[in-house]
């Protein structure tokens, strides 16, 4: 059995962490867009430029100045595509399919894509890993007889690749650019180019205090500080874990569904998030070398 170093096991902490706060961020924008009216991708560009506005406002107080070099400006802008390219594909799917079989094509192929994109053969714990976090997530979330379409599986693995994408890059750090700033500053260029494609559907945001008060916390926790946290975990810890800890996601917002809401989980679904557990287990004691 490894044995994770103090530096390691924080990492693998903030991931953890990023992967249960993104977990209530679903039910957080499902209560938005039922109070506000809104349409999916008008709550995922409120997300992320309401997230990216709070941390921003953050690492100003904080007296970090902003990216001055080239190399800080080009990952800023490309994290931003990103984010924007994985919120609207992801409701790409949603709305072509189902948030189940969204989530699950989404959240499982990509720390697959991530395991193909690496330059070395996994490891056979690694492998096992895998293995069980696509099992863990077909009992969880697969519901027979679900509509599915090519489309929405297509914009499914398109956001997947986007996600993935993002978790290599963001794991090669740029020198004078922390994960906090690059939260920040990526969340409102995502959120940027989110807001014409969105606008399309209407970003009417009535001003009552119940709206502002879900839409304050979807931007800021389950986006700004999960994303930040998320991006601190990936300087120490493997690209595949952190693509692993997002299975935390559904497995957290299932979890909420049945404490919150009174939401039955199946027997096959506590199967599905036991295995999910224990693969994440696997992927810790067993990491990836980097």
């Amino acid at each position: 059995m490894s044995i994770a170093t103090p530096t390691r096991a924080r990492s693998s902490a903030a991931l953890v962490l990023a992967g249960v706060l993104w977990g209530t961020g679903g039910l957080a924008g499902s209560l938005l867009g039922d109070l506000a009216g809104l349409h999916p991708l008008a709550v995922a560009a409120y997300r992320l430029l309401v997230g990216g506005a709070a941390a921003t406002l953050f690492v100003l107080l904080k007296g970090v100045t902003l990216p001055r070099t080239a190399e800080a400006a080009k990952r800023i802008i490309a994290v931003g595509g990103l984010f924007a390219l994985f919120q609207a594909s992801y409701f790409a799917a949603v709305a072509l399919s189902s948030v189940s079989v969204a989530t699950m094509t989404t959240i499982g192929a990509a720390p697959v894509v991530v395991t193909l994109a690496g330059r070395r053969k996994p490891h056979r714990w690694t492998l096992v890993s895998l293995a069980g976090t696509l099992a863990g997530l077909v009992l969880l979330r697969w519901s027979p007889g679900e509509a599915t379409s090519l489309a929405g599986l297509g914009f499914a693995l398109l956001a997947a690749a986007g996600f993935a994408t993002l978790t290599l890059l963001t794991a090669k750090p740029v020198e004078g650019l922390e994960p906090l700033s690059t939260t920040a500053f990526g969340c409102l260029a995502g959120g940027l180019l989110l807001t014409p494609v969105a606008s399309w559907s209407g970003m009417a945001l009535p001003l009552h205090a119940d709206v502002l008060l879900v839409t304050c916390y979807l931007g800021a926790v389950p986006t700004a500080l999960a994303y930040a946290a998320y991006l601190r975990g990936l300087t120490n810890a493997h690209p595949l874990l952190g693509a692993l800890a997002a299975v935390l996601e559904p497995l957290t917002a299932a979890m909420l569904s049945a404490v919150l809401f009174g939401e039955r989980l199946s027997v096959t679904a506590w199967c599905g998030a036991a295995v999910l557990v224990a693969a994440l287990v696997v992927g810790y004691w067993r990491p990836e070398p980097r």
